[in-house]
């Protein structure tokens, strides 16, 4: 196909927007020089340029052999701070708001798709009571109520001896112990709304660039509509906030992620945030008085306390209605920007639930002679309640979700359409693990010598519940062997069969077997990415069944699993307390890991920067669920590149390309999608190493499935996409051609570029899979004849009023 404009060389001025991907890049290595300068942007995320690029705008006859580059550098959005790897805490948080972006699409199923987002939501909210019922685990029950009421446990620990009841001071009576360790709970709560709130400042209060683009002489984008990936929660947005929609045209309609308020859902996380602390208030509350309840019933029933108690205890039902109302009652709203805020709401609900739980601290430290505290804090059937509830609610998002699916069956699309609710339910998983791990170390060391639970130590130890969720660990694992074996058996089968793919490929006379498997065993591998949906679904599963056998076995024999099974057969019993006492250590273990990677982190920035790559995937959605999720970096992110290529279209006229590696390539299309009509007819799309289809699009269909990639390959001018077999991340887009615009997949890079010696590679070249994408003479290639697509530049009359450069020539290097 001949090029639709004349070469590069005479196409006027040019721009190449390069943008990286997971782990972060420099950039001089960007840029391939060590001499860069900031032109605009913060510490936070910038726009590079060589040094001698500055002024590119005012000599376009130095760039006629090319375009001038532009790095775009966001990794410290991720990586850039010590203090973010104590993220690491929130993961259940972050992994039950990106089950929120995985339902299937849907079509004019505004009802279907508002229950699922509002079932996404009720199971963030349980998430929220969970880390504060496990807080108060630690805090109020083992520490307050068993340890200090225990004169062995108190005796070994003088930083109790305040609170020991064989003393008898002031603190010393249950309620006074329990009010004050209500401390912890309410601060960890305070905590999370802080950061939630600083966050959001920081990393999401950005504006995408409405309006800014706007050109008098093109056409108007058009009226806000589903598009085939479907809409999010339409069905949310109050009737006292729509607006008249603009007259359709025939271009485009823009999908989800190119809609004005996408990238910015202040009013909702808003509200979320003021739930979800009132929630964890509320909770703190409602254990103090039920634990001061349950007293007052048994000693004086009738009497003063019990009856001024049961106007607080109406008060948390009342407030607990109204977060359930307030999580229920409204989703996202993306078609405009999202700018309203509920002060009032905001404000006095977490405020209400804090004064309530003051009252409720007051009432519960009222003089009670009588109270001893023994046995364990009444109450804690509730992580028994809490566990049959995610469950439920994961089942009935799975019912929605099956439904949502059933008129459009992509056999792309990961488990089914599944996805949400197989990773809510490991949100579940990994809340019940990260809690549970808590309070079985802490009884263990309150406990001394004795094993918790068992009874041969001071202290009763933690809610039988959690001992029988630590036991069926090593069972899951154990029933995670076979699905393992069968991928590890089936990558060796995989690379077996690739030898003659490989020489084939390289067309080699005398192919070297080592270096054929080589290749052949990194194909191989990189496939292997391909079956996680196997492994998440195997694994959710089974933590399902799993977690409604622990609750029925805790509930059936009120007994620790080494308790339980006391008198059956020996086999059944030796098993039975193996896994107990396995299954606290790993649980154990695995809360500690988390702790020591965070710690590590903190100290060590490369150990930041590979942590940061767990964030560069699951913090790329906004926080639509869980409120106290890690930051979404995209909001800060998608709005930066919009501004950039708007900014640079208008002051100039001339041609864009951006160019996204890995992660950088989800940024760039997100970006491009939120452009106006008249700018994206000026800008070419180069993708490499993406996981826009292969990750993106399986898991989440409604945003990136095959009808939102090929409306993307409709509304930019140009795009090109280049994979490897051996990428493990990264694949085709499986975009066919259209009309004049051909497949966006160009053929499969070779890795490595030569099978053996040569003369142009006198040495062996390495398996580059994820990464150099740019060493690859295609690449440049694949530039070229995008450029050649682009209209040529057109004549502007430059803005003297915007300078270019927003730093005073910074330099970076």
């Amino acid at each position: 196909m001949s090029p639709a404009t004349p070469h590069p060389t005479s196409g006027g001025a040019a721009l190449e927007l390069l943008v990286h991907g997971v782990g972060g890049a420099t950039p001089a290595d960007m840029l391939d020089d060590p001499r860069t300068v900031r032109v605009t942007g913060d510490r936070t995320a910038a726009v590079f340029r060589r040094r001698d690029d500055v002024d590119a705008e005012e000599h376009p006859e130095r760039h006629a052999d090319g375009p001038v580059p532009e790095a775009y550098c966001w990794s410290n959005l991720t990586s850039g701070n010590g203090t973010r790897a104590l993220w690491l805490l929130l993961l259940p948080f972050m992994v039950v708001n990106l089950a929120h972006w995985m339902r299937p699409p849907a079509e004019g199923r505004a009802r279907l798709v508002r229950l699922y987002g509002v079932l996404v939501r009720l199971v963030a909210l349980t998430l929220t009571v969970l880390l504060t019922a496990a807080a108060c685990e630690v805090a109020l029950d083992l520490t307050a109520w068993q340890c200090a009421g225990s004169a062995d446990c108190a005796g070994e620990r003088s930083w109790l001896g305040f609170l020991s009841a064989e003393r008898g001071g002031w603190w010393s009576e249950p309620g006074r112990r329990l009010a004050l360790a209500a401390l912890v709970p309410t601060a960890l709560v305070g905590l999370l709304w802080y950061l939630s709130n600083r966050t959001w400042s920081a990393y999401e209060a950005q504006r995408p660039p409405t309006g800014y683009d706007a050109d008098p002489d093109a056409e108007p984008d058009p009226a806000p509509a589903p598009a085939a990936g479907g809409d999010t929660e339409a069905g949310d947005t109050e009737a006292a906030d729509t607006v008249t929609p603009a007259p359709a045209t025939p271009v485009e309609l823009r999908p989800a992620l190119g809609r004005p308020g996408f990238w910015y859902g202040r009013r909702l996380v808003a509200r979320l945030r003021a739930a979800h602390t009132a929630a964890g208030f509320l909770t703190v509350a409602a254990v103090l008085a039920g634990a001061a309840a349950g007293h007052d019933h048994r000693a004086a029933p009738g009497g003063a306390r019990e009856l001024l108690g049961r106007p607080l205890q109406g008060a948390l039902v009342v407030l607990g209605l109204v977060v359930l109302w307030v999580v229920c009652r409204r989703g996202r709203s993306e078609h405009r920007l999202d700018l309203r805020i509920e002060r009032a709401l905001v404000s006095w609900l977490p405020a209400a639930a804090l004064l309530l739980l003051a009252l409720t601290a007051v009432h519960t430290g009222w003089s009670r002679p009588d109270w001893t505290s023994t046995g364990t804090l009444p109450g804690n059937p509730a992580f028994g309640v809490l566990t049959l509830a995610q469950g439920g609610l994961v089942v009935a998002l799975a019912c929605v979700a099956l439904l949502l699916q059933r008129p459009i069956r992509d056999p792309r699309t990961a488990l089914y359409g599944l996805g949400g609710p197989a990773t809510a339910m490991l949100a579940c998983a990994l809340g019940g693990v990260m809690s549970g791990g808590v309070a079985q170390r802490v009884a263990d060391w309150l406990d001394g010598s004795g094993t918790p639970g068992t009874g041969d130590g001071p202290m009763t130890g933690p809610p039988v519940l959690l001992s029988w969720q630590a036991s069926v660990i090593p069972v899951l694992l154990l029933l995670l062997l076979a699905p393992t074996a069968l991928l590890v058996a089936r990558t060796v089968l995989a690379g077996r069969r690739l030898r003659p793919v490989v020489d084939a490929a390289y067309r080699e006379a005398d192919p070297d077997r080592l270096r054929t498997d080589q290749i052949a065993a990194s194909r191989a591998r990189a496939a292997l990415t391909d079956s996680a949906p196997v492994l998440v679904g195997v694994v959710s599963g089974a933590t399902l069944l799993l977690g409604a056998a622990s609750v029925a076995g805790a509930w059936a024999s009120g007994n620790v699993p080494g308790r339980a099974f006391d008198g059956a057969h020996p086999a059944i019993a030796s098993a039975a307390t193996a896994a107990q006492s396995l299954g606290s250590w790993m649980i154990g273990f695995g809360f500690l890991l988390f702790v020591t990677l965070g710690r590590r982190a903190y100290k060590d920035p490369s150990a930041r920067r590979t942590i940061g790559i767990l964030w560069d995937v699951g913090t790329f959605w906004p926080r639509a669920a869980h409120p106290f999720a890690p930051p979404c970096y995209a909001e800060r992110a998608v709005p930066d590149l919009t501004w950039r290529m708007s900014s640079w279209t208008r002051q100039t006229g001339g041609r864009l390309v951006i160019s996204g590696h890995s992660q950088g390539s989800v940024l760039a299309a997100a970006a491009v999608w939120q452009l106006p009509p008249a700018t994206r007819g000026r800008v070419a799309l180069l993708t490499y190493g993406s996981p826009l289809e292969r990750l993106y699009g399986r898991w989440f269909p409604a945003y990136f499935g095959p009808d939102a990639l090929r409306g993307l390959h409709r509304t930019v001018h140009c795009w090109s996409n280049l994979y490897r077999a051996t990428d493990p991340i990264g694949g085709p887009v499986r975009v066919p051609a259209e009309g004049d615009r051909p497949d966006v997949d160009r053929p499969e890079l070779l890795d490595p570029v030569a099978y053996g010696r040569t003369r142009e590679h006198p040495l062996p070249e390495p398996i580059l899979g994820h990464s150099d994408y740019q060493a690859d003479p295609a690449f440049a290639a694949a530039r070229a004849a995008l450029l050649d697509r682009l209209p040529p530049a057109l004549p502007r009359q430059r803005d003297n009023t915007t300078p270019i450069q927003g730093s005073s020539g910074r330099s970076s290097g």
